[in-house]
């Protein structure tokens, strides 16, 4: 694969206009080394320092006196709880010391670049719509793969993006955002401690299809993660962590996939299974259908189906993740490629048909014949989380499954048919039919579901009443809320009486023509 090379901006001449005519000087005067300027370092009676990768400078023979401080502070926006101040529209991250009565003895100011291009080594997972999270050491990039991401999602696939930007350092400082992001919108967060809050909030308020957050790194925050992920929305974040090991070792935020819970076996399941009695299992689905780890600013390791992963390490197994190797002029290599075949997520042929094998061939319903209860569906580039949607809200027999071993159908897109990126002659040896889609949409997939389980003649009402039964049984089962497809009015008034009549409460969120039904216990 070949991309465009990439492209930095880092807006430094507005970084060099906060400091005092000695400090510029000195950084002038080392104009050379500025592209690789990482931050520039003012304390309190000592000499100012230019800190470069691996070497600093010295910038003045004069100490650092508190006018020179004062200078810096009175240039960039307000302070927050966290000592952290910026320059609109930019992305450079001004951080106070402060003595015991606050007042400022230093300040850290750090270069921000936004570097357009870096997302092309993991473009097609983006473009699948699958929720990522990233992993790495801190300074490896995860923040400025995070901000491409958020400006591919917005532009390129015209999602509805929030960004929630606790520390401000995927946006940068101000009410005007970095036109880094694109036309993603952002969320700034008063106080770290609130961001699982405004996560939640960007959810409820905003209808984004997808949100974006970085450092995920308290049991409130995997917690919202978890909601989000429940509601539909793609989620695209950091954590903190560099493996999936390490995150599976973390009882706070082992949530996000899945998290781990000791089992005791039966003696016979034991034996069965040829384990000890005591084991451990994976609690519950992700949040996350794909992690990558970042092990350096070149070398990303692709995990493309962090359940079927965890489930191997649980069990013992290894696990061999893609790994993809940046190279020059916008070139990746894939230097290892992963033990398993992850197919992905999917869309509907131009002609209409949907009921297709991989390589073109009807593969309809015998005439009379009804689909068996529970079929079982495996979605390749298609949102595993909007196929779960559309089977809800039409109410048929059927679940999503992680591996298309189990599967009694494929549903995938054109274009990726087309590639041939999966073991299209082994479904065809084991007569699994591939569906074909137009888009990774709900309705597209509701389009799909309604002609291979032939409820075309159902009126919409018919339709609602289907979803509500459902929700009522996962609500029941489950206890948590369910929301709702976006209905009328009158339909969603029908809603509201049925969830009542089976003794559970309901209520309208969103606005017209969004507006939606949320049953809960």
């Amino acid at each position: 694969m070949e991309r465009q090379t990439l492209q930095i901006t880092d807006n430094l001449e507005r970084l060099l206009e906060i400091f005092p005519r000695t400090v510029r000087k000195g950084l002038e005067l080392h104009e050379d080394d500025l592209v690789n300027l990482i931050e520039v370092v003012m304390d309190l009676g000592r000499l100012p320092q230019a800190r470069l990768p691996e070497s600093f400078h010295y910038l003045s023979q004069d100490p650092i006196t508190r006018e020179d401080l004062r200078f810096v502070t009175e240039r960039v926006g307000q302070f927050g709880p966290d000592n952290r101040a910026g320059i609109e529209a930019t992305l450079h991250r001004i951080s106070a010391i402060r003595n015991r009565v606050n007042d400022v003895v230093g300040v850290t100011c750090r270069v921000g670049r936004a570097i357009y291009g870096t997302e092309h080594v993991i473009r097609d997972v983006v473009e699948s719509g699958k929720s990522i999270l990233l992993l790495g050491r801190p300074g490896v990039g995860k923040t400025t793969l995070l901000r491409e991401v958020a400006r591919v999602l917005a532009d390129d696939i015209q999602k509805r993006v929030v960004i929630v930007d606790t520390s401000n350092e995927i946006a940068g400082d101000g009410d005007i955002p970095h036109p880094g992001i694109g036309m993603a919108r952002r969320m700034q967060v008063p106080h770290d401690s609130e961001q699982h809050s405004i996560m939640i909030e960007a959810v409820e308020n905003h209808m984004p299809q997808v949100i974006v957050v970085d450092e995920i790194g308290t049991e409130q925050e995997a917690y919202a993660a978890r909601t989000i992920a429940e509601r539909g929305v793609t989620l695209v974040a950091t954590a903190h962590g560099n493996t999936l090991e390490n995150l599976m070792q973390n009882p706070t935020l082992s949530d996000l996939i899945g998290g781990i819970s000791s089992v005791t076996l039966s003696d016979e399941e034991a034996r069965r299974r040829g384990t000890q009695k005591s084991i451990l299992e994976r609690k519950a689905p992700p949040c996350f259908d794909v992690l990558i780890e970042i092990q350096d600013k070149d070398t990303f390791a692709i995990h493309g189906d962090v359940a079927s992963t965890v489930d191997l390490l649980l069990r013992g197994q290894p696990v061999k993740p893609e790994v993809r190797l940046r190279k020059g002029a916008g070139k990746v290599e894939v230097v290892q490629t992963s033990n398993r075949e992850f197919l992905e997520y999917s869309t509907q042929d131009d002609d209409g048909e949907v009921d297709r094998y991989a390589d073109g061939r009807l593969a309809p319903a015998p005439p009379g014949h009804e689909p068996m209860d529970g079929v079982r569906i495996f979605p390749y580039s298609v949102s595993r989380n909007r196929l779960e949607r559309a089977i809800r809200s039409l109410g048929v027999s059927a679940q999503v499954v992680r591996s298309w071993e189990f599967a009694d159908m494929v549903v995938t897109l054109k274009e990726q048919v087309k590639k041939r990126n999966f073991k299209f002659d082994e479904l065809r040896r084991r007569n699994i039919p591939v569906h074909l889609v137009r888009a990774n949409t709900v309705t597209q997939l509701q389009a799909f579901l309604k002609q291979y389980f032939r409820l075309q003649h159902l009126s919409p009402e018919e339709f609602a009443q289907r979803e509500a039964k459902e929700a009522i049984k996962q609500v029941r089962a489950t206890g948590q809320p369910v929301d709702l497809s976006p209905q009328t009015a009158p339909v969603r008034r029908l809603q509201h009486e049925w969830a009542e009549a089976e003794q559970l409460k309901s209520s309208s969120f969103g606005v017209e023509p969004e507006r939606f039904v949320r049953i809960y216990a």
